[in-house]
Order: C-alpha cells, then sequence, then structure tokens
C-alpha cells in the first residue's frame, strides 16, 4: 500500500496545484477586469474633454511639382489652347515652364484651370 498512498499523495499535490493556478487566474482575470474599466472611463472622459478643447484642422495645401504644372498645361495645349498657354508661362516670367519658379505653380495650375471656360 506504500506506492499507492504515495500516488494519492502526488494526486492531491496536483489538485493543490491546480486549485492555486485557479485562484492565481481569477485574480489575474479580476484584475484585467478592471484594468479594463478604468481605461473605457479614462478614455471617455478624455474623448469628452477632447471634444470641448479640439481646434479646427487645418487643412493640408497640395504641394505642385513640375510634372503636375506639365500636365494640366498640356492638356489645355491639346484643346486648342496653345498660344494661351503660352501667354500664362509669360505672365508668369518664363519663355518655357521650367523657368516658372516652383512658387508659381499653385496659381499657374488655378489660371490654366479657367482657360477657355470664358
Amino acid at each position: 500500500m506504500n506506492k499507492v498512498t504515495e500516488l494519492l499523495d502526488a494526486v492531491g499535490g496536483v489538485i493543490t496545484c491546480v486549485r492555486n493556478l485557479a485562484d492565481s487566474l481569477q485574480v489575474a482575470a479580476d484584475i484585467l477586469t478592471d484594468m479594463k474599466y478604468v481605461e473605457v472611463t479614462e478614455s471617455q472622459s478624455v474623448a469628452q474633454i477632447s471634444e470641448k478643447t479640439e481646434k479646427p484642422k487645418k487643412e493640408k495645401t497640395k504641394v505642385y511639382t513640375l510634372e503636375d504644372v506639365r500636365g494640366v498645361l498640356a492638356e489645355k495645349s491639346q484643346s486648342g489652347l496653345t498660344s494661351e498657354v503660352k501667354d500664362l508661362i509669360a505672365k508668369f516670367g518664363g519663355s518655357k515652364l521650367s523657368d516658372i519658379d516652383p512658387i508659381n505653380y499653385e496659381a499657374i495650375i488655378k489660371e490654366a484651370e479657367v482657360l477657355g471656360n470664358g
């Protein structure tokens, strides 16, 4: 019976360990539940605060490239507005598109968009 007693003691030890594990898991679950509750409460508070203090977002302005301008002007030129396109380039101080200062790209595109509309 010595072996049976050893086996019962071992099984009793396993049962004790499983109970301890279950208790530890329950404690961990309780802590996580509390943390989730606190997190949700805090995030709602932050959301309410940010709604009140949110500043209007500035819209990002598109930065036009030489290729952008070239595309718009090429389209206008193909539409039969070649002389108007040349005049527009000259208006911005160039004899060809690559002479135009990149600062003027947005303005030249805006003016080009209305070419042929009036």
